[in-house]
């Protein structure tokens, strides 16, 4: 009796669930097609879920062990309640199999309850969220007392043993209907969302990254439906994107991740995914939202639908939220559902910026004078290399070979960005390098403008910029620029770039290691290394600068947030061109990082870096480029 009214309820909440994931399906469906390999990526699936992520889970120990306990025993004691009651009958052996791991969840849940009752993170939502310790205790502390009382022979008064068994359903119930719109849903929607990624080459069973953004269909001869440049609408999102947002179970790490957030600009990332979220319903709100807002911006202001344009001063995302993101990435490298933040963040600013002229700020004036110079700044390409008048540096011409090819950026325009160059030079002819450069064949790269969502001029930047290098002959193309390498190296392919593509880091570390470039003065000074985003967490470079460092005698100090969580120092995504105003700049907060560390120099290996650091005012740390650095700890030499 007791094992078949276990059973019965069972599986009348895991078909109420069935139910509602069927539904669930029509809003994901409402969205673009997209191709996906239905079959290789749930046989992938397994394997996703408990190394990808599993290795983000396990950063944070305390929710990694809970994770094991509340999900495990869970599907066990599913599993084991399928069985009595279907196959097996209830004997004294499977009830206590049943008890065992009902106890491991029952675990779990105090474990969960103690992080929302005592530990209480400021990154949790609430709302339907705080239930959850209290449906998990009921479930498998409900029915603990009924499989231990089994297992003994059922001395409980049989009322008493239903009466928890209906408590128990409506645990489960509760954590069902979770499942749909509440603390659970990854255990579902996540699922689904990991077998069918936008971005299945991120995962270990892929190649391992996946950075580079998409092209639109915009060459001639490709189609292109009318709205179709960007996403305008919910609806515009393909499928498995509208599934990745369902995906997100609010845990927060991605807002205690962004810079902009820390910073106090108009941007949550969990926020944002929950807009998007809502912005799925048919009168869409965001006034049921339970978690931190925006900053400055209140919550149930926004609204929109399925439909209907999801940026405005009253949709469900203003301008200055979409416009905050620097693109640096750390949503997405914290988030354990594999959620792709700023894939999102793009599509919706190439509506903005391609089909509404709507780019904000000094941007829209940026993006015109690099539409006519072919530049940011509107100057002729050959006062890019007046930096380098008396360096008398080679060209590479048209079917002209060298080993290394140095592409030097549009920060070669820039006065700080021309220091850190010349030392570079200095050091590649120290060692005795074969380099050249393009001149006034180089332009801009396109990477300001992809980000902005300016994906026409980044196109015709990219293939002009392909032809010109593939018309010439090099072992490899080495940049001081974490963004050019980044564009160079991973969204050139998709225009017939294929190069190798090495940051100077990694190029000045060989050779020192080689033996080509000797350290006669160490720097002996206590130093702390920022990490750039386009570097560590677009490219997965972080080892070769630290070795680099240690290699010309630093005391090197490690920042809280550095190598793959380092946090942004504000310049990327065209941020400082937006000009989207918070509560402090976030190279402010990066340099609290750096100060905390008691170092008295902060190295950089980007000029972008270089350039919001060092524009930070007050008493700091001093900036210096790390080649900067390795040329004084090799002036004597050679």
């Amino acid at each position: 009796m007791i094992a078949t009214a276990l059973t019965t309820v069972v599986l009348a909440v895991l078909a109420i669930g069935a139910a509602l994931a069927a539904w669930q399906s029509r809003r994901w469906l409402a969205g673009r097609p997209a191709t996906v390999g239905v079959v290789a990526g749930l046989r992938a699936l397994p394997g996703r879920y408990l190394v990808d992520v599993h290795h983000v889970v396990g950063r944070a120990p305390f929710n990694a062990r809970f994770h094991a306990l509340v999900a495990g025993g869970f599907l066990a004691a599913l599993v084991l309640l399928m069985a009595m009651g279907i196959a097996f009958g209830g004997s004294r052996v499977l009830w206590l199999l049943l008890a065992v791991v009902l106890a491991v969840m029952l675990a779990g849940a105090l474990m969960v309850r103690h992080r929302r009752r005592v530990l209480r993170p400021r990154e949790l939502s609430q709302g339907r969220f705080a239930r959850l310790p209290l449906s998990l205790l009921g479930f498998s502390g409900g029915l603990l007392l009924v499989a231990l009382d089994q297992a003994l022979g059922g001395v409980m008064p049989e009322a008493l043993a239903l009466m928890l068994i209906a408590v128990a359903g409506v645990a489960m119930a509760d954590l069902v209907w979770g499942v749909w719109k509440g603390p659970l849903k990854h255990a579902v929607h996540g699922a689904l969302h990991l077998a069918f990624h936008p971005r299945p080459a991120r995962f270990h069973d892929g190649k391992g990254r996946d950075t580079g953004l998409k092209p639109l269909p915009l060459a001639p001869g490709e189609e292109t439906e009318p709205g179709a440049l960007g996403v305008e609408r919910p609806v515009d999102f393909a499928w498995n994107r509208l599934l990745g947002f369902d995906a997100c179970v609010q845990c927060g790490r991605c807002e205690t991740a962004c810079p902009a957030y820390a910073a106090g600009l108009p941007l949550n990332p969990k926020k944002l995914v929950q807009d998007l979220v809502a912005a799925m319903d048919g009168q869409a709100s965001d006034a049921a939202y339970a978690g931190n807002p925006h900053p400055g911006r209140g919550v149930g202001k926004a609204h929109g639908g399925a439909a209907l344009p999801l940026v405005g001063p009253d949709a469900m995302i203003h301008p200055d939220t979409l416009w905050s993101c620097t693109t640096c990435r750390a949503c997405v490298q914290e988030c354990p559902m594999m959620i792709e933040h700023v894939d999102a963040v793009v599509d919706l600013r190439r509506f903005q910026t391609l089909e509404l002229g709507a780019t904000p700020g000094k941007a829209a004036i940026m993006l015109e004078e690099l539409r006519a110079t072919d530049n940011p700044g509107g100057r002729p390409l050959a006062r890019r290399w007046d930096w380098a008048a008396d360096l008398s540096l080679p060209r590479l011409p048209a079917g002209g070979f060298c080993d290394t090819l140095l592409w030097v950026g549009d920060g070669a325009f820039d006065l700080r960005v021309q220091r850190s160059l010349r030392a570079l030079v200095v050091l590649l002819r120290r060692a005795g390098v074969d380099f050249a450069v393009l001149g006034e064949e180089e332009l801009d790269c396109g990477d300001v403008a992809r980000r902005l969502g300016d994906e026409a001029t980044f196109q015709s930047l990219a293939t002009r910029n392909v032809a010109t290098l593939n018309a010439r002959r090099f072992t490899r193309i080495v940049t001081a620029d974490p963004h050019a390498l980044h564009t160079l190296r991973n969204e050139y392919p998709a225009f017939g770039g294929n190069w190798t593509v090495t940051h100077h880091t990694a190029l000045l570390l060989e050779l020192i290691t080689a033996g080509a470039l000797t350290v006669t003065k160490p720097v002996g000074r206590s130093v702390t290394f920022h990490d750039p985003c386009y570097l560590g967490r677009y490219n997965g470079e972080i080892e070769a600068p630290r070795a680099l460092l240690d290699a010309i005698g630093v005391e090197r100090r490690e920042m809280l947030r550095a190598g793959l969580r380092s946090s942004c120092c504000g310049g990327g995504g065209g941020a400082p061109l937006t000009d989207v105003s918070g509560e402090r700049r976030i190279p402010d907060v990066r340099m609290e990082h750096a100060r905390e560390t008691g170092a008295s120099l902060v190295a950089v290996a980007c000029p972008n870096c270089a350039l919001m650091l060092e524009g930070v005012v007050g008493p700091r740390p001093e900036v210096a480029e790390i080649a900067e650095l390795a040329l004084a700890a090799t002036e004597t030499a050679r």
